[in-house]
């Protein structure tokens, strides 16, 4: 067929880099005419590149590249410890946190997206509405459980992906890390222990260590997720207090578990009365598809204790979270109210308000899915760079969701060791020892995609394949 065949020229033009990861390609009739085809063969033709991937349709604006011409291999399935062990050493990231606010480093380490991606005009015409509209309001404290404004709009969201949820059940807090920290508090004593993936995010790491608690690595396999035979020999062997998990798009592999595995996980975990903790923090941020369901839209036994965020969908500064606390144990909701006030007191009044009205009035769905197509572009765009730069069999992973890149590098690399010469150089990344409780993954590292991209940045992921 003609179409294919002007399908796979382009496919060719964009492997040699005459389209980069993020142009447009020429319009339709432009294609036609350098291409000699008819308008109906070149829109074939850039279809065909849409379904294979390559190529995506923005309305009223054209196709772009969106995937890279080449994928190295996934990081391999690691063995892990097989038993609970204490964390430590988790004060190393706030070295790594610290280096967004340097303004002489590129901060490929923490994963916080770039501003720009942000409707930051929107989130400041919330903010002066609120402020001019309830001024008394917001100079005072909104106790937990919070405002019920947003309550109602968290409410109102969860019942889209088909979970139960009432505004009286949910609590506002300040952030996802806070609502994982009071679920365990809900469900844990020290000593107990914890099952997680690994790799697993690193602050998850932090609560247990904050908390005097033990983890238990579950291997996790890099495309299709935690592994469920682990997880069930895990069950059988340990006194697993509760088990936390970021089942759509996990930090730091990306792999969103499919519908059958986040059930399987739920009906393993109903079978030992173990709760989940589910962090779904990137669940809104899907690089193609749909925005997937949580494993709290399967749960009828009040199993699951669901966290998410604002930080990496609208604004890190807000400070806004939220819990929805499960039923395993008598009143865990007024019991999660009263750890929020003791934690904190309260979450910003201002910031619970303005987020209310964005949600109610800002789009949501119109600006996520711009920003998802953005974050598709970014990851392409970071892997791509990858594979042209770092050495010969380093492993990539191939996120599907969020922002962020978990590379696997050949040989005896000790990122740890590497990440004060790469600061010194004025570029950051995130260790691989950071996501393990067993100090793994020293080959490895992550990175944050969702960055302004320059000649700047260039310059600091060059620098960085020169120390490896």
């Amino acid at each position: 067929m003609i179409y294919q065949q002007l399908a796979e020229r382009l496919h060719a033009l964009i492997r040699d880099q005459i389209y980069p990861v993020g142009s447009a390609l020429p319009g339709v009739r432009r294609l036609s005419e350098q291409h000699g085809v008819s308008v109906s063969t070149a829109v074939s033709a850039c279809q065909e590149l849409e379904k294979r991937g390559v190529l995506e349709a923005r309305p009223r604006s054209g196709f772009y590249v969106r995937q890279l011409p080449a994928l190295r291999e996934p990081p391999r399935l690691s063995l892990v410890s097989r038993s609970p062990r204490a964390v430590s050493g988790q004060d190393r990231v706030l070295r790594l946190v610290q280096a967004v606010n340097d303004p002489g480093i590129v901060n490929l380490g923490a994963a916080v997206p770039n501003p720009e991606l942000m409707p930051t005009a929107a989130i400041e015409r919330a903010f002066r509405t609120v402020l001019r509209e309830q001024r008394r309001r917001c100079v005072g404290y909104e106790f937990p459980p919070g405002a019920l404004e947003l309550r109602t709009q968290i409410s109102r969201r969860l019942a889209g992906l088909q979970c139960a949820v009432l505004p009286e059940d949910v609590l506002i807090t300040n952030s996802c890390q806070e609502s994982i920290t009071i679920a365990l508090k809900l469900l844990t004593r020290p000593g107990d222990t914890v099952a997680l993936e690994s790799p697993t995010y690193y602050g998850l790491l932090q609560v247990i260590e904050s908390l005097g608690l033990k983890a238990l690595e579950i291997p996790t396999d890099p495309v299709t997720g935690i592994s469920l035979e682990a997880l069930e020999q895990a069950l059988e062997r340990w006194p697993i207090a509760a088990c936390v998990l970021i089942p759509n798009f996990s930090n730091p592999l990306g792999v969103c578990l499919s519908d059958q595995r986040k059930q399987d996980v739920l009906r393993l975990l109903s079978d030992f009365r173990v709760p989940l903790v589910e962090d779904d923090i990137y669940g809104d941020l899907p690089l193609t598809g749909p925005r997937p369901r949580p494993i709290k839209s399967w749960d009828v036994d009040g199993l699951v204790y669901y966290c998410g965020s604002s930080s990496k969908s609208l604004s890190a500064g807000l400070r806004v979270g939220w819990l929805v606390p499960g039923s395993i144990k008598d009143n865990d909701r007024s019991r999660a109210d009263y750890l929020q006030y003791m934690n904190t007191v309260a979450v910003s009044t201002p910031s619970q308000l303005a987020l209310a009205h964005y949600l109610q009035n800002g789009h949501y769905e119109r600006y996520l899915r711009k920003m998802c197509a953005q974050l598709a572009m970014a990851v392409a765009r970071m892997t791509d760079r990858v594979t042209q730069l770092f050495p010969p069999q380093t492993r990539v992973s191939r996120p599907a969701g969020g922002f962020v890149l978990w590379v696997e590098l050949p040989g005896n690399v000790d990122t740890t060791a590497l990440m004060e010469q790469a600061l010194a150089l004025g570029v950051s990344f995130a260790p691989g020892a950071l996501f393990s409780a067993s100090g793994k993954y020293t080959h490895c590292l992550r990175l944050n995609c969702a960055v302004h991209w320059d000649a700047r940045t260039e310059r600091a992921l060059v620098a960085l394949a020169g120390l490896l």
